[in-house]
């Protein structure tokens, strides 16, 4: 049967489009910097660099396809952000890393493997992120913040009580479980 060409690429804009939607919906969702048009527009975008890639590539169609990954980098990085000791926006930039991917797959004519794909994403996205949450439930850290008068005697009180705790840690700790 013959296709048109047209239509080829018609096809492959709104499975790219379908995509790119389906992970921006569940971005969007969760009020995160890359939301729904951001998706999509990756995702599209991708799939027309790589449509581009294909037809005007010649000797070499992976050179403008190619360049998708480090001009995808520098999006996924404005995403990522350090305040002190933590880091926040690693998976939201991974999830414009793998639209990107996706977007590409679709252009390059991959509809399987960008269907199961998407499809794999958003169930990382989605039922592991609610087992994440039960992990760092059961494996947490706390930090205080003590804050009292200039008193020498409850300060003295103060770091005698630590000092036993942390003796009754190291007593009780293993190099596996405990680090004190």
């Amino acid at each position: 049967m013959n296709v048109n060409p047209d239509m080829e690429i018609a096809v492959r804009l709104l499975i790219s489009f379908g995509i790119g939607a389906a992970i921006g919906l569940e971005r969007e969702y969760r009020s995160k910097a890359a939301g729904l048009r951001t998706m999509i527009m990756i995702c599209l975008g991708s799939t027309i660099f790589t449509e581009i890639s294909i037809n005007l590539g010649g000797s070499n169609p992976d050179r403008i396809a190619a360049s998708i990954v480090s001009g995808v980098g520098f999006l996924g990085a404005g995403v990522i952000f350090k305040d002190g000791l933590t880091v926040t926006g690693i998976t939201t930039a991974t999830t414009i890393w793998i639209s990107a991917a996706l977007g590409t797959a679709v252009g390059a004519g991959e509809y399987f493997i960008a269907i199961i794909g998407s499809g794999v994403v958003l169930i990382v996205l989605t039922i592991l992120e609610k087992f994440q949450h039960v992990v760092e439930r059961i494996h947490q850290s706390r930090n205080y913040k003590i804050i009292f008068k200039n008193d020498a005697e409850f300060e003295t009180v103060l770091e005698n009580h630590f000092t036993s705790c942390i003796s009754v840690l190291k007593r009780y700790a293993t190099s596996e479980r405990i680090i004190v």
